[in-house]
């Protein structure tokens, strides 16, 4: 109505402050909440889907739930985006002490300069911290990812999707599971918007840039070089179910040892599970190369020509079906199950003998293809700032 009745005013030849046209409206606002290095892959495309849009403006809170001295000024230049408006130094903590300061930070930021609505992205403590703030505010809240279920409540991050969701205001969604999940759930059809995968969004992004550079010095040290060609395959493993318990660990361990015996593994290790094989003094053999953590685009570098990418990662159960790469995953469930009825991953759980009998299909030529599910086609992020400007007007 104000707008309107400005515009009249202009049309008319009515001056305002010192003879030139004067417009109160301003753009809506947007927190962008990220709290560790993956937030930042999805909320990516995101940032960049606004600036073309123009239509709204948006603030990167960098929560701090995981500081990484890794993220500097070139790792957000590698993603296309500023650095973040604010960043809260919540640090670590038990999930409770962890969650409690960041609601603390997050709620003075709102009381400060409050926001038209909040966008939450994931499943880690931030995503719930902020989300809980935010409703408290009665602020509305935007989850990217939203409906993703693994039926596990042994896992935070379960909690973290079941609480967020059950106070999200707009869910935008990545995979036809989680558009029944949320329909089982109660909540209105009208808010539930399936747009694809920003994640995916992310990967093809940074696999187009990877290919144009031709960048030779993304090789942690020099593996892929050494393999001269040859195949090879590239192993994560982070997940406290896994790597947390010597029975399980151990299990883990000697279907990898058979495994890399036939084709040659790298382990970008989490200093956890780092520390985890030390102490229960588990050995996974000559033919596994341990390196440290990898930045974004050295790792896609290593995994997008691996043979076979053995993990217990959310995040790259869906880049690898992104992209087409074989994928194993050791885990006995998935929140992202897309991934198995459509894309290329298999999950195997931690039995070893089902490990090695899913890699050597593999590398026979005869395991499963897959293919990139509907709306994983780069444009998600696009989709959802369209749906934001749409409600925000």
């Amino acid at each position: 109505m104000l707008r309107r009745i400005m515009d009249e005013c202009c049309a008319q030849g009515w001056n305002f402050l010192f003879g030139g046209t004067f417009d109160l409206m301003t753009k809506p606002l947007i927190y962008l909440v990220a709290g560790a290095r993956p937030n930042f892959m999805k909320i990516a495309p995101i940032v960049r889907a606004l600036q073309a849009h123009g239509g709204l403006d948006f603030k990167i809170i960098h929560t701090g739930q995981h500081y990484d001295h890794d993220m500097n000024d070139v790792f957000f230049e590698e993603l296309g985006i500023p650095a973040p408006d604010l960043f809260m130094a919540a640090g670590g903590g038990g999930h409770a002490q962890q969650t409690g300061k960041i609601m603390l930070a997050f709620e003075e930021l709102c009381q400060q300069q409050r926001p038209d609505a909040v966008l939450v992205v994931g499943d880690v403590n931030s995503t719930l911290a902020c989300s809980i703030v935010a409703k408290k505010l009665q602020i509305p809240v935007a989850h990217v990812e939203a409906g993703l279920r693994s039926g596990d409540l042994t896992m935070p991050e379960e909690i973290n999707r079941l609480v967020t969701d059950s106070i999200t205001d707009w869910f935008f969604v990545t995979e036809p599971s989680g558009v029944e999940h949320l329909a089982r759930e109660g909540k209105p059809a009208s808010a539930v918007h399936y747009v694809g995968h920003v994640m995916v969004d992310n990967v093809l992004y940074q696999a187009a840039k990877l290919a144009q550079s031709g960048d030779q010095t993304l090789d942690p040290n020099g593996f892929k070089a050494a393999q001269a060609g040859a195949r090879y395959g590239v192993l994560t493993l982070h997940r406290p179910s896994n790597v947390d318990d010597p029975v399980t660990m151990a299990r883990i361990a000697e279907g990898l040892r058979e495994i890399s015996a036939e084709l040659p593994l790298i382990f970008p290790v989490h200093p956890r599970t780092r520390a985890n094989l030390d102490k229960f003094g588990i050995d996974l053999g000559p033919h596994v190369m341990l390196v440290g953590p990898q930045g974004y685009m050295a790792f896609l570098n290593l995994w997008k020509d691996a043979a076979v990418v053995l993990t217990d990662s959310g995040g790259l159960q869906e880049e690898t079906t992104a992209l087409g790469v074989p994928c194993v995953t050791i885990r006995e469930n998935t929140e992202r199950p897309v991934t198995v009825d459509e894309g290329s991953n298999v999950l195997v759980g931690t039995d070893p003998q089902q490990m090695v009998a899913q890699v050597r299909l593999i590398l026979s030529g005869q395991g499963k293809q897959g293919r990139r599910p509907a709306l994983w086609d780069g444009k998600a992020a696009e989709r959802i700032v369209t749906i934001l400007a749409g409600v925000l007007a």
